[in-house]
């Protein structure tokens, strides 16, 4: 599985990939300089169990400390991961 960021109009996604057929994505926007709202986190039909939601979370983190961004996590699913893994997620959280 392989995820790509891919930006586009308001809003730019992280996307899951797997034999070029989208798996998931995650949703997100900036917000000011240094924040991206994470809005929306979904796997799509045939991604149960692979652990989509983890990895495009993960690429989200990734994404924020290279860019020195920190996140806020709207959607039920990144705020509930980022509760979880308090410490993990510290530096970037908002």
């Amino acid at each position: 599985m392989t995820i790509e960021h891919r930006s586009g109009g308001l809003k730019d996604r992280f996307v899951a990939l797997e034999d070029n057929m989208e798996l998931g994505e995650m949703t997100f926007s900036m917000a000011d300089k240094d924040k991206l709202i994470i809005d929306h986190t979904e796997g799509f039909p045939g991604s149960e169990g692979k652990g989509v939601g983890l990895k495009l979370l993960e690429a989200a983190v990734s994404f924020a400390r290279s860019k020195g961004l920190r996140i806020v996590p709207q959607c039920p699913f990144a705020l509930k991961m980022m509760d979880r893994r308090k410490e993990e997620y510290a530096d970037v959280r908002a």
